[in-house]
This record gives structure tokens, sequence and C-alpha cells, in this order.
């Protein structure tokens, strides 16, 4: 059984993922952030309102899970850097005082409401993941996921791991081609032209000779391929052994199908999970399979150059793409729909996710450390 004192500490990958999910909780309990008001009454009034009469399973159910996660990693981090005896009742009373606050501010929100169900079911959610993750120091489970992070990735893994873990995430909100993160052109247009519409400032935006044109069904499929190989990559590069390079890989397309399979379950309806696999979709699979297969044998400043030069590829060709109508469609489903709590964040990610992996390849390429005799 593994035990924490306060002398105990360990370089941990749990604190940069709560800060990145203390900023998505923040950023979807305020979504969207537009026209602000004072209705006349204290931010903490929601906690004496009457409870609901009506609610549904979805909202409880969101309501819980989306602060447990917080909680868990909040928890795991205290655990980790050796603060054992403190980590229940403090991430508890953080994510509490969050959760409070976070309320508070939603009554300025014309789209969002206070309500004290809300509160009460994030703080329930949160504790429930605090709980889980002591439950699992306790068993000694932080402890074995250590020691098979040791044996399975480099030493400087932790900022890989963290994209990896974001990965799935960024996937959920729906993209106009199957893998396809960063197509972010057409809306960043959009978005600039509405926020200088009326000042001098309009006129500095470079204006394209020529519309985007639709991608045909082979840049389709190198799109599919391509956007396949980027987490792939990014794997290979902190895991130097060729049988869990292969595991890895096995498991990267594992998740990519089922977490595709749910964003197109959330969009479409359970009838349409598996309609986003056409054939493009397929042809791109099989191809990136096969030079997934091939690149296990690359070593990790091989894999980090590929992982660059594949993702600023797939940026390029994405971006000289429109979005279709029927994902305008899918997108109206998520912002005005129950997603759109979610909206902002998954968009987000889905938008920075792949720009961070160029970051992230570009500062370990250039760097010395870490790639002697690999």
């Amino acid at each position: 059984m593994a035990t924490y004192t306060a002398k105990t500490q360990h370089k941990t990958i749990a604190w940069p993922f709560t800060l990145v999910y203390l900023a998505l909780v923040i950023y979807a309990s305020l979504y969207p952030f537009e026209q602000w008001r004072d209705q006349g009454v204290v931010p903490w009034a929601f906690i004496f309102q009457p409870w609901p009469k009506y609610w549904t399973w979805f909202d409880i159910v969101i309501n819980m899970l989306g602060y447990a996660p917080l909680g868990f990693l909040g928890a795991l981090t205290a655990l980790r850097m050796g603060y054992a005896k403190q980590a229940v009742w403090l991430v508890s009373l953080l994510t509490l005082l969050l959760s409070f606050v976070l309320e508070g501010i939603q009554s300025y929100l014309p789209a969002r409401v206070s309500s004290n169900v809300d509160f009460v079911l994030n703080v329930l959610g949160a504790f429930i993941g605090v709980v889980c993750a002591w439950g699992l120091e306790r068993i000694g489970a932080i402890n074995h996921w250590h020691q098979f992070k040791t044996k399975w990735f480099t030493k400087d893994a932790h900022g890989a791991l963290v994209l990896l873990g974001l990965w799935p995430m960024a996937l959920v909100f729906p993209a106009a081609v199957p893998m396809g993160l960063g197509q972010v052109l057409e809306r960043l247009e959009e978005y600039l032209g509405e926020a200088l519409a009326d000042t001098a400032f309009l006129e500095w935006l470079p204006m394209r000779s020529v519309e985007l044109e639709p991608l045909l069904p082979g840049a389709e499929v190198l799109c599919v391929m391509l956007g396949a190989l980027v987490p792939i990559l990014l794997g290979y590069s902190v895991i130097s052994h060729i049988s869990k390079r292969f595991a890895f890989m096995l498991a990267s397309f594992a998740v990519a199908i089922m977490v595709s399979s749910l964003s197109a379950t959330l969009s479409f309806g359970p009838e349409h999970t598996w309609a986003w696999i056409s054939l493009p979709v397929q042809v791109g699979f099989i191809f990136a399979i096969g030079l997934a297969v091939l690149f296990l044998i690359l070593p990790v400043r091989a894999c980090l150059a590929l992982l660059l030069l594949v993702q600023l590829l797939l940026l390029f060709i994405l971006n000289l793409a429109p979005t279709n109508p029927y994902f305008a469609q899918t997108l109206q489903t998520w912002e005005q729909g129950r997603f759109i709590r979610f909206h902002g964040v998954a968009q987000w990610l889905g938008w920075l996710w792949p720009f961070v992996a160029v970051g992230y390849a570009i500062v370990r390429v250039s760097s010395n450390q870490g790639f002697k005799n690999k």
C-alpha cells in the first residue's frame, strides 16, 4: 500500500491536467460571455431559491460528471505533492468555493441560470472525484500508475501525456472532416469581421482573392490519414520500445473511433453513430495504420520532426476548405441545444490542440536534451 507524507513529493502530470480542466470548467460555466447585466439581486441569491420542480437526468449526470474529474485531478495533485492528510477536505472545499463563485457569476449572464441544484450536484461530483483519488491512492493504484508511466514513457513525457489526454476531448466537438482538428480560418475571418465592423481596422483584414473550395475525396482521405497519425507520432516521441509503440498505436485508433462515434451520436442521434465512417475515412484509416506500422522503428527526433510536418500539412489542407452546410447545421445542435455548456470548451480544444502540438514539437525538436542515443 502506497502512502505519502508531507515530505514525499513526485513530479506529476496531474497538476497541468488540473489547471487545464479548471480553465475548461470556468469556460463551460460562463459560456457564452455575452450581454452581461445586473438583475438587482445579490450573486448568492440562488442558494435561497426553491428547488426546481422540473429536472432531467441529463442535467443531473452532467453536473456531477463535470466536476468529478476536477475533484479527482485536484486530489491526485495534492496526494502526489505530499499533502495526503489535507487532500480530501482541502480539494473538496476549493471545488465548493469554485462552484459557488461560478453559480453566482452566472446570475449576470442571460443565457445561464444560477441554480442551487447545480451547485449541490457540482460539489457532490467533485467530492466523488476526490474520494476516488483518495481510494486509489490507498490501494496503491496511483503508485502503480507512476511505475507504469516510468516503464512505458521517457522522462520528458509530461507535456506529451497532457496533450494526449486532451486529444479525445478535442475530438468530441464535431469536425467537418473526421480527425480534422484545427480548421479555423473561415470562422476566424468571420469573428474578426464582426469584431472589427464599423472600425478603420476592418480594412486591414486580408481579403481572399478566391473562394475556398470543398475538399475532394482524395484530399479528405489525406486529412483523415494525417489526423490519425498526429497523436500516434506524439506517442511515439515519448515511447522508445517498438512493442509498446505498437500497443499504443492500437489504443490510439480505438480511442479515435470510439470518441468520433460518440460525437456522431451526440450530434445526430444513436442511429447515426457510425455514419461518419465513409469510404474516404476508411481508406484514410487504412493508410494511417500502414504508415504507423512503418514509423514504429523511427527514433524519437524523427518522430517529432514527422509530427511537425504532418500537423502543419494537415492544418494547411484543412484551412483551404470551407465548412459545408451540413456541418454548419450540426454546429447549431451544439450551439443552441443542450450542448451549449460544452460548445465553447470542446470547440476551443478542437481549434487550439493542433497548434499547441506544433509548438510542443518545435520545442522538443529544437532541444538537444533527451535525444542522445535515440
